[in-house]
């Protein structure tokens, strides 16, 4: 485990699924869409909600089952799906919005760092009046051989290295095991939250944890909320 992360911080990566958003009503409704259209039998919600988090080309393949080529068909169907509808049925965790315009009003610099495609990520910050607060948006590529949280992350400090932005001290803010996993190797601790969709086994990996926003205020060296 990374050493625990200090503020004050020169750059801090979010997750999106699980972290500033409940996106688990817009994915599950989209995947039982996309099953249905496929002709397959449809899982249990509590099985439709391991696919919020990781890459969605790794849940065709490792929760589907689905070879390559369906998968690529799956993709179309959900992504038709999703962006006219499940992009919106979404809500922000309550305190989240407040935070993220508090890290920009601190002017730290900010980026998304989010396995969804870099569309419908924009399309839900920007649903939420919040996208303006973010220095970067990064998030999977369309074609989705960027989805790897690793290779987001990656992206991120690049992105974020060519605006001038110092990487001495990041810290990465998210739920599940892939954004503690794909932090570390780049050398970046993780905050976990436990309002996502993580379990204990995955929080217990991160460097912190979070169990309100008004702690995770604290470990990023804001002030608490104005009331």
């Amino acid at each position: 485990m990374l050493p625990a992360p200090r503020p004050p911080f020169t750059a801090i990566l979010l997750d999106l699924d699980g972290t500033i958003t409940d996106s688990a009503p817009g994915i599950t409704d989209t995947l039982v869409y996309t099953y249905e259209q496929l002709g397959m039998p449809v899982p249990e919600y509590d099985e439709l909600l391991r696919w919020v988090g990781p890459p969605i080309m790794d849940s065709f393949r490792d929760l589907a089952g689905l070879d390559a080529e369906t998968s690529e068909r799956a993709l179309a169907i959900y992504r038709e799906r999703y962006l006219d509808r499940g992009a919106y049925d979404s809500a922000l965790y309550p305190g989240m919005g407040p935070l993220v315009r508090d890290i920009a009003a601190a002017g730290i610099p900010l980026s998304l760092a989010t396995s969804k495609p870099e569309v419908p990520a924009t399309l839900m910050l920007e649903h939420f009046t919040i996208a303006q607060c973010f220095t970067i948006i990064t998030g999977a590529s369309a074609d989705e051989t960027r989805s790897e949280k690793a290779d987001v992350v990656e992206e991120a400090l690049k992105r974020l290295a060519a605006l001038g932005v110092s990487l001495d001290n990041v810290v990465l803010v998210g739920d599940r095991i892939h954004d503690i996993e794909g932090a570390a190797v780049h050398g970046i601790p993780t905050i976990a939250v436990t309002w996502g969709y993580g379990t204990d086994a995955e929080r217990a990996e991160a460097a912190l944890v979070a169990s309100s926003t008004d702690e995770l205020r604290s470990l990023l060296g804001l002030p608490a909320a104005s009331e």
